[in-house]
Formats: C-alpha cells, structure tokens, sequence
C-alpha cells in the first residue's frame, strides 16, 4: 500500500507533502536553509488513544473519525486516505466536526496529524 510521506522544516514547522523523493547524496528538500526532516506516524510521546484515526465500515464506505479535542489551540489539523491509487485529505479547523466518509479498501492507511503531536496512521482491515 502506498503511504503518506511528509518532511518538516524544524525552524518554521512547515510540513510538506512528497510525492516522489530525491535519492541524490547530499540533496533533499531545504527550508529555512536546512533539510527538511522525514516526520514519522505514531513517534510522538502522546495519548495513542486520542490521536489514532478509527473507523466503522459502512456498506461499501467506511467513517473516520479520531477521538481527539477540536480546541483552539489543540485539534486534529486534517486526516488523510491513501490507497494504491487514490489520496483523500480532509482539513479541520477548531470546533469542526472530525469525520471523513470514503470508500472501503482493506489495506488502505488512515492518517491523522494534530497541530501539537504530529502524525498518527492506522491500516483498515
């Protein structure tokens, strides 16, 4: 299955999306002149409970949800989707309501990332 690759710039916390990585020596996405660090799923010393996408199958879809505050200062900032051959992402802002309806595929990863503890994935069954 494919998965959701991200690197953060450790000065400004920008986060960006790969789509295909450079494999040079000495090469690599820069910002703030410095590499861009590989952010890794579930590496964070944080409630697992709270931060692990879940779903529920229904029918031939499945709902998302992550059992997480949607707080001013602390929220889910958006779950991702990603099979073989298809990438949903939905954005959250605070208050909003976290929960993503997508078609089921077992083997597909779920992503979440929270504005304070980072990544978090889970595999559907």
């Amino acid at each position: 299955m494919k998965e959701l690759k991200l690197k953060k710039c450790l000065k400004c916390n920008a986060l960006v999306k790969v789509i295909e990585d450079c494999n040079c020596e000495d090469c690599g996405i820069v910002c703030c002149g410095e590499p861009m660090k590989d952010v890794k799923s579930n590496s964070v010393d944080a409630a697992f409970e709270k931060h692990i996408p879940v779903y529920e199958i229904d029918g031939s879809n499945i709902v998302i949800t992550v059992n997480h505050v949607m707080e001013e200062d602390h929220y889910i900032e958006w779950i991702s989707y990603v099979t073989n051959n298809l990438e949903i992402t939905k954005q959250f802002k605070p208050n909003e309501e976290l929960k993503l309806t997508v078609p089921y595929e077992k083997g597909a990863k779920i992503y979440s990332y929270c504005n304070k503890h980072g990544l978090w994935e889970k595999e559907v069954n």
